[in-house]
């Protein structure tokens, strides 16, 4: 497997564009598409909000009744969530203007949102903004990475990877694009992610394989602890790399599935990094577990305590914030068996052993913590297995954004 250049236009046969339809942001790109010039099958994960948006009804529905996908439709400033009749309305006018300007069937055509829950969409500049996007969509990588750019809200950069692997003698490339920085926990995925390959694969098997990789990636990522109403994961396979069917539990199937995981888990690191106001990725490791649900309990429970964000924030090795988080976790463990660790491109030091303070120097844990990506290691020595867990540190820039976000 190696990384490549792009995202979603990086595998065969797919093209994408972008636009400034005005839906709410002025003087920027706010709608995105993603074509197959061929139908996909389609597989994807949404949000376990009960309260779910109007798109994220549509794609369910999409996904459910097995409708071959040849297009996805994306706006942000707006979530389309908690607009009733109205709103769902919208999306089956999405689809139709899609259909007609992509020469597709509506059946065939998903969508996402993102912004402000509660406010209706202007669907004549959504409309206007589809054919627009349909006479611009091409195979380059620049409209790949526009495309990614184009869905952001908060987001202080694009996120997108591709990669490539070796099945059947055939060249498989995996290409993503993704969404995220606030009102991000995990739950499901809590943000915007769009996958495309050339693989050939069956439906169940494509199901199967982002299905178990998201218990891993975007299920680990926290920002705020607010699970969104929107949150949608689609991976779409149209077959044009020619491979033998990837078969659920075969070797190739492995090492498909291993690509997925490296460009899921590349995008949900970069959401959890790009949290709202947040100056440092901050990723806990457990190690030493008795399974691994015990270790992702953990480490969420860690990646998740506000307090312990803002010390991070604060470069102070404060160790009984995280001893404490893990201590309300639910999971049982020994606290005088707990080895701490922190570490960043600054070094290493380890903060506890067996449940207490060692002697060490807060200078250097505070040099090593002042680090744009900084972990934090617990061993609990119970057994063998770990998880990890990503978010980022809590900042007042967070209750900057959003104290005003909808003005």
């Amino acid at each position: 497997m190696k990384q490549i250049k792009g995202g979603v236009t990086a595998p065969k046969g797919y093209e994408a564009a972008s636009t400034a339809a005005g839906i709410k942001y002025k003087e920027r790109t706010d709608m995105a598409l993603i074509y197959s010039q061929i139908p996909c099958v389609a597989a994807g994960t949404f949000t376990t909000n009960v309260v779910k948006a109007a798109p994220v009804k549509w794609d369910k529905q999409v996904v459910e009744n097995g409708h071959m996908v040849q297009a996805v439709v994306v706006n942000s400033g707006i979530a389309n969530a908690c607009t009733g009749e109205e709103g769902l309305g919208y999306c089956k006018d999405t689809a139709k203007a899609a259909a007609k300007a992509l020469h597709i069937s509506p059946d065939s055509v998903m969508m996402g949102s993102t912004g402000v829950i509660g406010m209706q969409l202007p669907i004549e500049k959504l409309t206007a903004g589809i054919e627009v996007l349909g006479g611009k969509k091409n195979t380059s990588l620049v409209s790949g990475t526009e495309a990614a750019k184009a869905i952001m809200t908060t987001d202080t950069c694009e996120k997108e990877l591709a990669v490539e692997i070796i099945l059947d003698g055939k060249k498989v490339t995996i290409g993503g694009m993704a969404k995220g920085s606030g009102m991000i926990h995990p739950n499901m995925c809590t943000m915007l992610a769009f996958i495309t390959t050339d693989a050939v694969i069956g439906k169940d098997a494509l199901q199967k394989a982002l299905s178990e990789d998201v218990a891993d990636t975007y299920n680990m990522i926290s920002v705020d602890g607010d699970t969104s109403t929107n949150d949608t994961v689609l991976l779409l396979a149209n077959g044009l790399a020619g491979n033998a069917e990837i078969i659920y539990g075969s070797e190739d199937y492995k090492k498909f599935a291993q690509a997925l995981h490296t460009v899921n888990e590349y995008l949900a690191k970069k959401i959890a990094g790009d949290g709202e106001g947040a100056t440092a990725l901050f990723e806990v490791k457990m190690e030493g577990c008795e399974s691994t649900e015990q270790a992702k309990i953990l480490a969420k429970a860690v990646v998740c305590s506000n307090l312990t964000k803002t010390a991070i924030a604060g470069h102070d090795a404060n160790w009984g914030r995280i001893l404490c988080a893990m201590g309300y976790s639910g999971a049982q463990f020994k606290p005088e068996k707990v080895d701490l660790f922190f570490e960043s491109r600054a070094g290493k030091i380890q903060i506890i052993e067996n449940g207490t303070a060692v002697n060490y120097s807060e200078e250097e844990a505070a040099e090593i913590l002042s680090q744009p990506e900084v972990t934090v290691t617990a061993d609990i020595k119970m057994g063998d297995k770990t998880a990890a867990a990503w978010g980022c540190d809590l900042t007042h820039g967070y209750i900057d954004i959003n104290a005003d976000y909808r003005s």
